[in-house]
């Protein structure tokens, strides 16, 4: 695993305390895992993803990632309906290792709350809170 500061952190995204990033694009939510996230996981060899069209509210578990240590839930950051899942994901799965903040997305969704976006951690709050896991 890496160091903190070897890892990447995106300043274009909000943060959830389970390691799921959301950035708005207009009215869609893009939602992934975070770098530290996918580190800590190691090589992710499977990920199991929602319908499009089914609907969550924020901390629903939506799917999960699978490496080869282990099988982690995913939670919503946000809650709504799923507008997209991506299906690149199947046949590369790496890809969340990878670009964990581009290619390496997992699903868009139709906020229900926008209010929710705003009340996840900023790039600084997350880096914070990741430091504290470490001591």
């Amino acid at each position: 695993m890496k160091e903190i500061s070897e890892l990447q952190f995106a300043e274009d995204v909000r943060y959830a305390e389970d390691h799921e990033w959301v950035r708005m694009e207009g009215d869609t939510a893009v939602v992934g895992i975070s770098d530290y996230a996918q580190d800590q996981l190691g090589d992710i060899v499977f990920v199991e993803l929602p319908a499009e069209g089914d609907t969550f509210a924020q901390k629903d578990e939506f799917g999960t990632v699978e490496s080869v240590k282990a099988v982690s839930e995913l939670y919503m950051p946000i809650g709504g309906e799923i507008l997209a899942v991506n299906e690149n994901l199947e046949e590369h799965p790496e890809l969340v290792n990878s670009a964990p903040y581009t290619d390496g997305w997992l699903i868009k969704v139709k906020p229900s709350d926008p209010a929710q976006y705003e009340a996840l951690m900023d790039r600084d709050t997350y880096l914070e809170m990741l430091k504290g896991l470490q001591e």
